[in-house]
């Protein structure tokens, strides 16, 4: 009897530590716990009412996924990726989303199609009205849904923790890279390619996007680097 009440206060503890991994988790890739940001275990303690015993098993799990970093006599931090790190990423994605086209373009269905043509035209409105924050969930829906259409486990969570990584990296907008309209330009390319059943002509389109979206990631970067070195507007 004494055992069964040892494993189920062992199973609760784990249970906790993995809401509470997830929740974390969540914050993290939603942007509410910035990268770089400290995390503070009084304020998270509060907020999800629980003691810091639990809070602390979390964070070590998330440790080891590589979500946050403990930094010696300073705390725990959300990591934040380099650019060494982001390339390598974009390079992976690129072959892994060029297979996910091939796969799913011999077995393209109607109901994917409808799907992914509803995506494009909603990423195409808000791409015309500037709205960024309404055109990335829209986009990494988009992409999620061939990744899972492929079928691949595999491919399918390597890909999902690849997504993962890239929040990260520093902002949303560096990631997307800007030239929204340009984007979603290669999203009908791809659509296209899927739509037509030739797997190498889909392979290519996938690849290529991410491709181009590492280069606009970069363009971007220099952009914000060299804006942040020109002298203040006297008139400001």
């Amino acid at each position: 009897m004494d055992d069964d009440r040892g494993d189920l206060a062992i199973l609760r503890s784990s249970s906790l530590t993995s809401a509470l991994e997830k929740a974390l988790e969540k914050l993290i890739i939603e942007g509410e716990l910035a990268p770089g940001e400290r995390l503070n275990e009084i304020q998270l303690s509060q907020r999800f009412g629980t003691s810091r015993g639990p809070l602390r098993e979390a964070t070590r799990s998330l440790e080891a996924k590589g979500f946050v970093e403990v930094i010696r006599n300073r705390g725990v931090f959300v990591r934040q990726l380099s650019i060494e790190e982001a390339l390598e990423i974009y390079d992976l994605r690129g072959a892994l989303f060029g297979l996910a086209g091939r796969i799913v373009s011999q077995k393209m269905t109607d109901e994917l199609l409808q799907k992914l043509t509803a995506l494009v035209r909603g990423m195409e409105e808000a791409a015309a009205r500037g709205d960024f924050d309404s055109y990335y969930p829209i986009n990494l829906e988009f992409h999620r849904a061939i990744i899972e259409a492929s079928g691949n486990k595999a491919l399918i969570e390597e890909s999902t923790r690849f997504e993962k990584k890239m929040h990260l990296f520093r902002a949303k907008s560096l990631v997307q890279g800007g030239g929204l309209a340009v984007s979603n330009r290669e999203h009908a390319e791809m659509l296209n390619a899927l739509a037509s059943g030739d797997p190498e002509r889909a392979f290519n389109t996938h690849w290529r996007h991410v491709e181009r979206a590492k280069s606009r990631m970069l363009a971007a970067m220099e952009d914000e680097e060299r804006r942040g070195k020109e002298p203040p507007n006297k008139e400001d």
